[in-house]
């Protein structure tokens, strides 16, 4: 259908038409909301009701809202008005090139620039994984900024198999027929092969010999004659039609239109700089008086590979006799630099929390401020300052789209994505407790959505998830299938799989995502990430290592190369601060993110008392004894685990508590404080003597991956367990000392429920729950019946009995404490008026608890530091390897 200026299509009133074509007509409009002109494509409505059109008008929209580029026809908006689908775009002031071209050539100089531009423009989309398929004059647009590519309608992502007819009887619109222009198409094309970035390159090299000489590099007078011109004959020399012409361009030309994709130019990219060399005056022209002429091969049959090298072969020595070189930018160095991030800054202790965008020009991070939860924040390159991401709270596994236009993020127990420079967050699935995700071409992202799971695969814009791996029986093989990351072509990826424990099992595997294949690549507790131009990087004995690897073959060479010492790493989520970037950048951290924090005892006044022992990297939770004599609390080792360690209170003395080697955290004293139980890596809880007189006892029948114990009963029978469950999220539990070792839930809703603590008596609970939507302290009774009450108001971080029983203490957010009277009666309790502590001034700490007597708070505390995590850039940092 044809519109009249004045139509409205949504908020865009339609003026002058401005073309059509087998996909749609084109009208210049006026975009009501912001003032704007725009063009807007409008498929008619008889054309819509076709599903292969539909399709390809909303594929369309999908690649070019992907591209963003100065060389690329911006897309603004997409839109349906009854049944008329159109989409808006960039008004571009100017001329096709395609009318350009009807005057005649360029001058030499003008086609080189424009073509530089249209190279660049390929390569951004080839960069992508987007084949533009329909490269030609009247697909480009002369601006007065440059050069514009439009129409990516036909554009096919890379690899993709889709066979084309090889001939066509009916206009490009009709079922079954080839997409393309006849005239630009590469022999594979023609033939039904499958297409790749370097047919994008053959059309490219018609163009430019279009533009510099105003002939078609292949003509007939019939598709047939045509389609036989392109398989079989060469055009002739630019140089020869047009002797101004720079002769280095015969070559730029004559490897485009290469028959073989093999033969070709393999880069737009590199293409882009060599067009830009000559424009810029500096290249050695090849035929300069004496020397040799230039040699034109002409073919009727196709070459064999053989001759077509030996001639390869041949010309290069010609070139070498008559003083001909290449033009080769020269070899970049290797240079380091530091990142300094805000004193305040906290980075994510326990999950990959640093990711560089795909182009290098910026970087995100997981990290909390002073008492605030962890957020993402942005920083450019070329900024000093990062930009937080309202809405990402509790993010952790940060992962950029392929664009870098956006991010993914693992919260609330969902996988999530919000624009890379801020907008509004999108839940794309449930995942209770991410662990790694990589958003592939095609706008495919592959994450593991819990400790012990398998790979699933979900549309970025959100769906149904689908298994891509089997894990077997999680509760009886305990294994993790973790931190994907796609290879090259997006048709493949890496990914680690393993047991929580060291075993022979462990290690980098490749998964094919259509044929659900897996292959391990190599044994190591680390995952693999591939990184260009060609190597496997992981972590080995605390190094950051490098390899060259094959992405294709799947297949590791030579050996493995330390590229950063002593890389931040978490043996626990095989996982570390460190990051690459497509372009030759690697930003790591190789300092501790748990910073040391002094054991500090407060008075009720909120002055500090005493400090015990040396700053150390305290872990997890904090645990008085009965007594208020010692302190328990689990220290991160330098190299990997963590151990137990116990505090005389009075002397400051420490000695260690576990001897088995075992990796142990979260302690929690018995009643009479004779023993303690803590959790080790897999997650299993242990019961052992303080005095070490008994061995250590375990008494979970299956491991909590993502679970503490919290409290022990005052009878000592029973242990609260604050532990993450597939459908509901953070549960309390209890497990009975003398049952069958399973966990029995006490407060579990979809809400997180955490931090509980038996009342001194052993008949109340007190526990965190952000049912409401912000974390608050309730009271129910043990083991019941009866409900809940509300005892914060305004938010709690963290809380407990405080003293003799007779009141709960919690802290908020900002670090401000509480006491609430609470007095039984019966099966009923009453609850007073809250009363600060400390005098009302918040008290700066990372995790602590009071002692017994209510008297003091015994807490590990991070010191005041002028500066945050300082972190190491290294730009070409392959440069050492290939030297």
């Amino acid at each position: 259908m044809s519109l009249s200026p004045g139509t409205k299509l949504g908020p865009y009133e339609i003026g002058s038409p401005l073309g059509a074509g087998g996909m749609g007509e084109v009208y210049r409009a006026k975009d009501t909301r912001l003032g704007r002109d725009v063009a807007v494509k409008l498929i008619p409505a008889h054309l819509s009701q076709n599903p292969e059109v539909r399709e390809r008008f909303e594929r369309e929209a999908r690649v070019v809202s992907s591209l963003n580029h100065p060389n690329i026809c911006t897309l603004f908006d997409v839109g349906r008005d009854g049944d008329a689908e159109y989409f808006v775009m960039e008004l571009l002031e100017g001329e096709s090139l395609a009318t350009r071209l009807e005057r005649g050539a360029m001058r030499p100089e003008e086609a080189l620039k424009y073509a530089s531009q249209i190279a660049d423009a390929l390569a951004a989309a080839h960069k992508q994984g987007i084949v533009h398929r329909d490269l030609k004059p009247a697909n480009v647009a002369l601006t007065k900024t440059g050069a514009k590519v439009l129409d990516f309608g036909i554009a096919k992502l890379r690899e993709e198999q889709v066979v084309d007819m090889a001939t066509r009887t009916t206009p490009l619109t009709t079922a079954g027929t080839m997409v393309g222009t006849i005239q630009y198409m590469a022999p594979e094309q023609l033939e039904g092969k499958p297409v790749d970035h370097r047919s994008d390159l053959f059309a490219f090299g018609a163009l430019l010999y279009e533009m510099l000489t105003g002939r078609r590099a292949f003509d007939g007078g019939s598709q047939a004659s045509m389609i036989v011109a392109i398989l079989t004959t060469e055009p002739r020399a630019v140089s020869e039609l047009i002797p101004a012409s720079p002769p280095a361009v015969d070559r730029i030309v004559k490897l485009c239109l290469a028959k073989d994709p093999e033969e070709r130019w393999q880069s737009a990219g590199d293409l882009a700089r060599e067009l830009r060399f000559i424009a810029d005056g500096r290249s050695t022209s090849t035929t300069t008086s004496g020397s040799a002429p230039a040699v034109v091969v002409t073919r009727k049959p196709r070459i064999p590979v053989w001759l077509a090298s030996a001639l390869v072969v041949a010309g290069a020595a010609i070139a070498a006799a008559t003083g001909w070189t290449l033009h080769r930018p020269p070899a970049q160095p290797l240079i380091r630099s530091s990142i300094v991030l805000p004193a305040s800054a906290q980075l994510d202790s326990d999950n990959a929390s640093l990711k560089l965008a795909p182009d290098g020009s910026a970087f995100v991070y997981a990290a909390a401020e002073e008492g605030k939860p962890l957020q993402l924040w942005v920083r450019s390159l070329s900024s000093l300052v990062a930009q937080p991401l309202a809405g990402t709270e509790g993010a952790t596994y940060p992962f950029w789209s392929p664009d870098g236009k956006s991010i993914g993020f693992f919260a609330d127990r969902k996988l999530k994505k919000v624009p890379a420079s801020g907008g509004a967050v999108v839940t794309l699935c449930p995942a209770e407790e991410g662990r790694g995700a990589s958003w592939g071409e095609g706008d495919v992202i592959v994450f593991s959505p819990n400790v012990f799971a398998a790979l699933y695969q979900v549309p970025a814009a959100g769906g149904q998830p689908v298994a891509l791996t089997d894990i077997g029986d999680v509760a009886k093989e305990q294994v993790t299938h973790r931190n994907p990351h796609f290879l090259p072509g997006g048709k493949k990826l890496l990914y680690f799989s393993g047991k929580p424990s060291a075993d022979e099992t462990n290690g980098i595997y490749a998964l094919d995502l259509a044929t659900k294949k897996s292959t391990k690549i190599m044994t190591v507790d680390s995952e693999g990430v591939y990184v260009a131009p060609g190597y496997l990087a992981f972590v080995r004995d605390g190094n950051l290592m490098a390899q060259p690897f094959d992405p294709s073959s799947l297949k590791l060479s030579g050996e493995a190369v330390p590229v950063a010492e002593k890389v931040q790493f978490n043996s626990n989520r095989r996982t570390g601060t460190y990051a690459f970037s497509e372009t030759g950048l690697l930003l790591y951290y190789n300092g501790t993110i748990l910073s040391p924090r002094q054991l500090t005892v407060y008075d009720l006044d909120g002055k500090v008392t005493a400090t015990l022992g040396e700053p150390a990297m305290f872990w997890m939770q904090l645990a008085v004894s009965p007594d208020d004599k010692t302190a328990a609390l689990a220290i991160r080792k330098p190299e990997t685990g963590s151990d137990l360690l116990v505090y005389d209170l009075s002397r400051g003395t420490s000695s260690k508590l576990n001897s088995d080697q075992r990796d142990n955290m979260a302690p929690v004293f018995s009643p009479d404080g004779r023993l303690v139980v803590y959790r080790d890596t897999p997650g299993y809880f242990w019961v052992r003597s303080v005095d070490g007189a008994t061995p250590p006892r375990k008494v979970s029948a299956q491991a909590e991956a993502v679970g503490i114990v919290v409290d022990w009963s005052p009878d000592g029978s029973t242990l609260l367990v604050s532990s993450l469950v597939p459908k509901t999220g953070f549960d309390v539990c209890t497990l009975s000392l003398h049952g069958d070792g399973k966990l029995v839930p006490f407060a579990a809703s979809p809400a997180n429920e955490t931090f509980a603590a038996f009342s001194r008596d052993g008949r109340w609970i007190a526990y965190l729950s952000d049912e409401s939507g912000k974390t608050e302290m309730y009271l129910a009774p043990y083991p019941g019946p009866g409900g809940k009450s509300q005892i914060s108001t305004g938010g709690a971080a963290v809380g407990g009995w405080l003293g003799a029983g007779r009141e709960l203490w919690y802290a908020n957010a900002d670090g401000k404490f509480f006491a609430v009277p609470v007095t039984v009666q019966g099966a009923g309790v009453e609850f007073g008026t809250r009363r600060p502590l400390f005098g009302g001034q918040p008290l700066r700490f990372e995790f602590g608890q009071f002692t017994h007597d209510g008297k003091h708070f015994v807490a590990a505390v991070s010191p005041v530091t002028s500066t945050g995590p300082m972190m190491t850039l290294v730009n070409h940092w392959s440069a050492d390897l290939t030297r």
